[in-house]
């Protein structure tokens, strides 16, 4: 009743909802104070007026977010330069001048000619009676009903307590999703070109530490008394000739070279050649079946005989090249508006309502815009877990099936484990091997050491969902296209905590700012209790805040358990002189990580009055931040 009266007399304009965050206005039992034009300010109690002014400024923000208004900036999560794994044509100019380097596999395909730079010759063959195909249990397949289909995440969430014990899943949408593909327009199918990378199918796996054939060269060459020169295997049969001087600082990384661009329409001719040519059998074509592709391609990468060298448009910028869904702004059928808006629709999927990826204004490529991915029989994605262990979700638009491998996120550290045990070297050389996306272990190994691995096949028109922390891999068995992004439900946001924290101890550069994400859900968890409690907004969004709210809703102990850490931090680190307002730009415009650890710095930050204005750390590596006198360090606090 009570409630009933107040309801007629609050208007949703007239609504002070706090600026600060719930949880965050006991960390400020000082008097904060703030840097202006390099003097320092006493910084007066927050007034109604800010209040309100910061509120309104989130309503826009998320307003702008959802509507596009918003001037976003294009950025590309970090990632691989695989450019620098580029081998010259000098080093293949003297492959034999290095009688100590081991002898490399025959050639199974021989790429280009005088006449033809994309043309191939395949000289291995199938070895059906070698074949290693794992024995392994299916991941759960989900076929939603149309109504089910309606809702994304909600749909996602309903399935989330079956599926993520087994780190993947296929979702099979109803009969009537058949969203056109933009990429099969005449024009873009055979003029848009698109970058390729090699991959060497029996290196994945089976390949010597760099270092360490360094060092058995260069000892063999010290007892012959030939310590002039070292060569060192690049992996392709060519030698890298240097002199003792810079061999002993020589750390070469394997990775996958550039490759030759292709249109659509040529690079499925290129893939169905070799295809046929592969499975060429003595009495003539043969059409291998999907278990057929399985066992060979783990035969190549367990126990190679040949050198198998094949091309992956992977990681291609829809940005640049084109999304395989409809999307605003194109030209589009009668037919396509439901599929623009739709939220299966990837281009949509990682800002739907409930995703706190919202609450990131950049347009990260690879993370809120989708790549394509362009595959032939045997193209690999290796084992790896998703940036900030996100969920991600992966779309077939055409060709021939993707076999998935999945760990479950609980099962993680297991994988790793099993990874550094089979491939040792690699680990000492690269303590960040998994983070590189160049390097495959057996299922079958796997499972041999206590690691649950699942598997799945994805046919055209299917979704497969990763969860947080689920390492995945997988192959193409033919010519095919698929595009995939990432999302964050809220329950994501404990796993999304984890992640920084390990990255923090790595030492790994962030793609989104954690806290932003926290701290954004939280102000717009605020806004829904108030609506819903003295407006009587019961919409589906309000409620969807309503459900992860409350004393065990997962947002209310994700944002809990992030304010004890800043509590702690703060009174380990400083006292009330050395802190100041952390201006509400401060981050604005480019990201802002601390120079130690590359940390987020979007709630807090150290600093130096006596170093570079620009050069900051978190609040752990505080003391790491420069040589300077304790009494020059200050701390910058959002609130």
């Amino acid at each position: 009743m009570g409630t009933e009266l107040v309801r007629h007399c609050v208007k949703e304009e007239d609504m002070d909802i706090s600026s600060i965050p719930p949880g965050f206005e006991s960390l400020a039992p000082f008097t904060l104070r703030k840097v202006d034009n390099n003097r320092l300010m006493i910084n007066q109690p927050s007034s109604v007026s800010e209040s309100k002014s910061h509120g309104s400024q989130v309503e826009t923000y998320i307003e702008g977010t959802e509507d596009g208004k918003m001037i976003k900036s294009l950025r590309r999560k970090p990632g691989i330069n695989y450019g620098k794994y580029e081998k010259s044509s000098e080093d293949e100019s003297e492959p034999d001048q290095n009688p100590f380097v081991r002898p490399s596999l025959p050639k199974g395909v021989i790429r280009g000619c005088e006449a033809c730079l994309n043309c191939q010759r395949v000289t291995a063959r199938w070895r059906p009676e070698e074949a290693c195909r794992p024995d392994l249990e299916d991941a759960p397949v989900f076929y939603p009903t149309e109504e089910e289909f309606e809702d994304t995440l909600t749909y996602m969430a309903s399935i989330r307590t079956k599926a993520e014990a087994y780190g993947i899943c296929r979702i099979v949408p109803p009969a009537s999703w058949k969203p056109p593909c933009p990429l099969k327009e005449k024009y873009i199918w055979e003029n848009s070109k698109f970058a390729t990378r090699i991959q060497r199918i029996d290196k994945l796996q089976n390949r010597n530490s760099m270092r360490k054939m360094w060092k058995v060269n260069h000892h063999k060459k010290k007892k012959r008394r030939r310590c002039s020169k070292t060569g060192v295997d690049l992996g392709n049969g060519s030698v890298d000739i240097r002199t003792p001087d810079e061999a002993a600082i020589y750390e070469e990384r394997f990775g996958f070279e550039p490759g030759p661009e292709f249109s659509l329409d040529a690079f499925q001719k290129y893939a169905d050649d070799f295809k046929a040519q592969y499975f060429r059998q003595n009495e003539g074509q043969c059409e291998p079946s999907l278990e057929n592709i399985e066992g060979e391609f783990w035969r190549m990468v367990e126990k190679p005989t040949e050198e198998i060298e094949v091309l992956y448009g992977a990681d291609l910028e829809t940005g640049v090249f084109g999304s395989g869904f409809p999307k605003h702004g194109h030209q589009v059928g009668s037919s396509d508006p439901k599929y623009v808006n739709a939220g299966w629709n990837l281009n949509n999927f990682p800002r739907l309502p409930g995703s706190v990826l919202t609450y990131e204004s950049s347009d990260i490529s690879g993370v809120l815009v989708p790549w394509l991915y362009i595959g032939m029989c045997f193209s690999s994605f290796c084992w790896h877990v998703e940036d900030h262990h996100l969920y991600s979700l992966n779309y077939m638009h055409f060709g021939a099936p993707k076999m998935w491998y999945g760990v479950p996120g609980a099962d993680a550290l297991k994988l790793e484990a099993a990874m550094r045990k089979h491939l040792p070297d690699l680990f000492e050389e690269q303590p960040d091997l998994l983070h590189k996306l160049v390097t495959q272990l057996s299922p079958s190994i796997l499972k041999s050491e206590g690691v649950p691995v699942y598997q799945c096949v994805q046919n055209p028109g299917e979704f497969v969902l990763t969860f947080p922390r689920a390492y995945h891999a997988g192959f193409n068995c033919g010519f095919n296209c698929a595009e995939a992004v990432n999302v964050a439900p809220v329950d994501w946001l404990p796993h999304g905590q984890n992640a920084i924290e390990l990255y923090r101890e790595q030492g790994r550069k962030t793609s989104i700012s954690h806290d932003k994400l926290l701290l954004g859900a939280a102000r717009d968890a605020v806004k829904a209790h108030w609506e819903l409690n003295l407006l009587r907004k019961n919409t589906s969004n309000n409620l969807r805040w309503k459900d992860v709210c409350g004393k065990d809703g997962i947002l209310s102990k994700a944002l809990k358990n992030r304010v004890e850490m800043e509590r702690v931090r703060r009174e380990f680190l400083c006292n009330s002189s050395q802190a100041l307002k952390m201006e509400s730009t401060f981050d604005a415009t480019n990201e802002r990580e601390c120079s130690v650890c590359f940390f987020d710095l979007h709630l807090s930050a150290a600093g130096c009055h006596h170093c570079s204005p620009d050069k900051y750390a978190c609040l752990s590596h505080a003391k790491q931040l420069c040589t300077c006198s304790w009494g020059a360090k200050f701390f910058l606090f959002r609130y």
